[in-house]
């Protein structure tokens, strides 16, 4: 057990996905079992060997203001969008200090990107190679920063107890709330605006990820094409978009008479000291960051209910997971209704963790797992009861889910949510 004593709670959460532009549409997707995978479009892309990807169903300059997107990468759009959305859910109605429920000393902001502002750097040099050095923008450095959506997210809200970036690949969003529950949990603020992002749906990224193996081919079938535990899953299909919390202490959101979504138990971590893009095969390090959580919380086995797992859709790593979690939970993992939501949104990177916290938190607050949709043929390596094409009901009671993340360089994250 912790020897922290602040309790904290999730208040507010937003979103914008391949789903939809909000977390209600995001939702309503993925209870829907909606796949946001389509062809891409344009001659950059031609010559590509992966011809589809899951782009935001809302593109960011729809929704804000020309003259601040021009100065943000699509990376920070995406996290101010969501931010904006989980602080107003949050109930609160201005900046930190405009709005006396918080105070901007006590409010901080932890929002994550596996990749940081690559299409700013990749558009800029093309910039500079065909129009000339004057033609470079002035806000190139701010925007290809990798800290630069939480830099931004603390500057609308104000918050000054710390602004924060972990970047640990395709765990990134999930550490960033991690770190965030730590944030409240050691007294250095009361309330913290967490997530992750990602925006890198470019050639360059494509044409990489494809050459290591890593991505769908399925072109014909785009919505098809990612397909956790299916035995044709041939990997994983590119997502963009953010997904963002509002972390609270308990004691500050009753205070303020905050609606309370569920608690937020903590993090588990753990390093695979593998490989710096395969997964360990066994699931050793998966099963040290579960075994940690559960070492460091009051967690126990028997509470959860629903896990919104990795599972990416390639064929190691899908597998890998579910060994970990057989080997920590036992036969606990036979009550266990898993989802892998990334069949619909597809691989978000560092934005994952984000949107996954966000479906977990819901799916405690509404009692319902999202189905897991193309498994055709499951791998009868995945021991466990895979949501299947349909939602399903969650018991009543205090029960409680977790949510994986992991990332090359072998970075571990286990996120664990409980209802109040």
């Amino acid at each position: 057990m912790s020897s922290t004593n602040h309790t904290v709670v999730v208040t507010g959460i937003g979103a914008t996905t391949p789903l939809g532009g909000d977390s209600a549409t995001t939702w309503e997707g993925l209870l829907a079992g909606r796949s946001g995978v389509k062809p891409l479009e344009g001659e950059r892309f031609a010559e590509l060997p992966v011809q589809i990807a899951a782009f935001a169903a809302v593109d960011p300059g729809e929704v804000l203001p020309r003259p601040l997107a021009r100065k943000l990468d699509r990376s920070a759009q995406f996290a101010l969008i969501a931010a904006r959305e989980a602080w107003a859910d949050a109930g609160f109605t201005a900046p930190a200090g405009e709005d006396a429920a918080i105070a901007p000393e006590r409010l901080g902001s932890v929002i994550a990107s596996g990749i940081g502002g690559v299409t700013t750097l990749l558009d800029q040099y093309d910039v500079l190679k065909e129009k000339g050095v004057r033609r470079v923008s002035p806000h190139t450095v701010p925007m290809l920063m990798p800290n630069g959506p939480s830099a931004n997210v603390g500057l609308e809200v104000n918050a000054r107890a710390g602004v924060h970036t972990p970047v640990s690949a395709c765990a990134s969003g999930a550490e960033a709330i991690g770190y965030a529950i730590e944030m409240i949990r050691s007294g250095r603020a009361d309330v913290v605006v967490a997530g992750g992002t990602e925006a890198a749906i470019h050639p360059l990224p494509i044409a990489a990820f494809a050459n290591m193996m890593a991505m769908s081919k399925n072109n014909d079938e785009p919505t098809k094409a990612s397909r956790p535990y299916d035995t044709g899953r041939d990997g994983f299909v590119l997502g963009e978009g953010a997904g963002v919390v509002i972390l609270e202490s308990e004691a500050h959101a009753k205070a303020r008479g905050a609606k309370i979504y569920c608690e937020a138990i903590g993090q588990g971590l753990s390093a695979d000291s593998h490989h710096i893009a395969q997964p360990e095969p066994t699931g050793r390090g998966i099963a040290s960051a579960l075994q940690h959580l559960l070492d460091t919380t009051d967690l126990k086995p028997a509470e959860v209910v629903h896990l919104n797992a990795h599972a990416t859709s390639t064929p190691q790593g899908d597998v890998a997971e579910i060994k970990a979690l057989r080997k920590v939970l036992g036969d606990d993992l036979d009550h266990v209704a898993v989802s892998a939501t990334k069949s619909m949104t597809g691989h978000l990177l560092g934005g994952a963790g984000g949107i996954e916290t966000v479906a977990t938190v819901l799916a405690l607050h509404h009692r319902v797992a999202p189905p897991t949709i193309n498994v055709g043929e499951l791998d009868p390596e995945v021991d466990a009861d895979i949501v299947r094409d349909e939602p399903r009901p969650l018991p009543e009671g205090t029960i409680a889910a977790v949510n994986n993340s992991f990332g090359f360089g072998g970075h571990n994250v286990v996120l664990a949510f409980r209802t109040v």
